[in-house]
């Protein structure tokens, strides 16, 4: 086993990192981070696009949410996408998600990526998702 500080060292020196620990749809509980997980998008909805709205606005960026169904061969859930975000979560595709969080809204758990995350679109999964068993309506 290595010490702290060797394992400091390593991190410094570009060394050994961790091996993600992928997450299944069914093991998500609420108010929980750090998930990683392959998943195919189902669906994708844009609920808001703000654009630039005059001079007074210069300062703003645009920003755009889609709310996706998407899920792996344990289930499906809701996976809100924020600006370039969105130009990922295509139905049809295979995404990993890295460093997601979950969050309660409306009474439902959704998924999510911050800044500390990430979004990466992969080759396509062979599972297939079973839509009867979701996760939207979860309630805690």
């Amino acid at each position: 086993m290595a010490t702290t500080q060797q394992r400091q060292q390593q991190q410094a020196a570009g060394g050994a990192k961790r091996k993600p620990v992928f997450t299944k749809v069914d093991q998500l509980k609420p108010g929980t981070t750090g998930h990683t997980l392959t998943a195919k998008v189902l669906t994708s909805k844009t609920v808001l696009h703000k654009g630039r709205a005059g001079a007074a606005a210069a300062d703003l960026r645009p920003v755009r949410i889609s709310e996706c169904l998407i899920g792996d061969e344990t289930g499906a859930i809701v996976f809100t996408a924020r600006n370039e975000q969105v130009d990922l979560m295509k139905p049809g595709t295979t995404v990993i998600l890295r460093n997601a969080k979950t969050d309660m809204f409306k009474g439902s758990m959704r998924l999510a990526v911050d800044k500390w995350g990430r979004v990466e679109v992969t080759v396509p999964a062979r599972f297939t998702v079973p839509e009867d068993n979701n996760f939207i309506s979860c309630r805690v």
